[in-house]
């Protein structure tokens, strides 16, 4: 299994301060992101590289619907969320009519902003998931939510299931405390995170050591979890 790459953002806003706000905001939260002024810019990007879109429709050069038609059609499955002045309801179901699949009207926040990414690329990432997540002799089937080691299958409790599917999804990278249990808890959770600890102490239970090198699982102190990934399943 090979690490997954942080999510990529295409923004597309002609607005010199609010792009570049967006640019600053969406990067500080963990995603790549690249911010196009125009149309052309956006069309000439690199789109399959893109995983979400934020598309504003007071452009320049192209009217900003026609210019999601486009997106639309180049890109069937990638989220557009359109970010607009244009508030009224007939301008919404215009908007969702060209392709979009969400409206945010201006000034909107940005707590609410990265709440509907996360829940995109989560669907994002569902729909375009594998079957099952192997890392070395491990493997888990998030459909039948089953895990085997060696061929062996491990019973789990749904928590312990959860938390080891996002650990998979991260293999080789760091995974921070806050968010396992943004992910695998819940994106308001403002309580202790001592329930991780025991989650992760009882993951290691079932799943043993991987060898001379210790658990599967590596402890980052002052950061959160690695899953480690065999020498023959690390990208080159």
């Amino acid at each position: 299994m090979r690490a997954e790459r942080a999510p990529s953002v295409l923004i597309v806003e002609d607005d010199e301060g609010i792009g570049g706000g967006l640019l600053r905001a969406v990067q500080g939260e963990g995603y790549t992101a690249t911010w196009c002024r125009t149309a052309a810019d956006a069309l000439g990007h690199p789109l399959d590289e893109v995983d979400l879109i934020l598309l504003d429709l007071g452009l320049p050069d192209l009217d900003g619907l026609e210019l999601c038609r486009r997106l639309r059609a180049a890109l069937p499955q990638v989220p557009i969320v359109i970010l607009t002045a244009r508030g009224s309801e007939a301008d919404v179901v215009v908007g969702l009519d060209a392709g979009a699949d969400d409206y945010l009207v201006k000034p909107f926040r940005l707590a609410e902003l990265f709440a509907r990414l996360r829940a995109h690329v989560r669907r994002h990432a569902t729909e375009d998931a594998p079957a099952t997540l192997t890392a070395g002799d491990l493997v888990l089937d998030p459909a039948a939510r089953r895990v085997t080691v060696g061929g062996t299958e491990v019973d789990l409790r749904p928590k312990e299931f959860d938390l080891l599917e996002v650990l998979m999804r991260n293999a080789g990278r760091a995974l921070s405390r806050e968010r396992a249990m943004e992910l695998v808890w819940d994106e308001h959770w403002f309580g202790s995170t001592k329930t991780l600890d025991v989650h992760i102490a009882s993951l290691r239970q079932h799943l043993g050591e991987s060898g001379p090198e210790g658990s599967r699982i590596t402890t980052l102190r002052g950061v959160g979890y690695r899953l480690e990934l065999p020498a023959s399943d690390e990208s080159p």
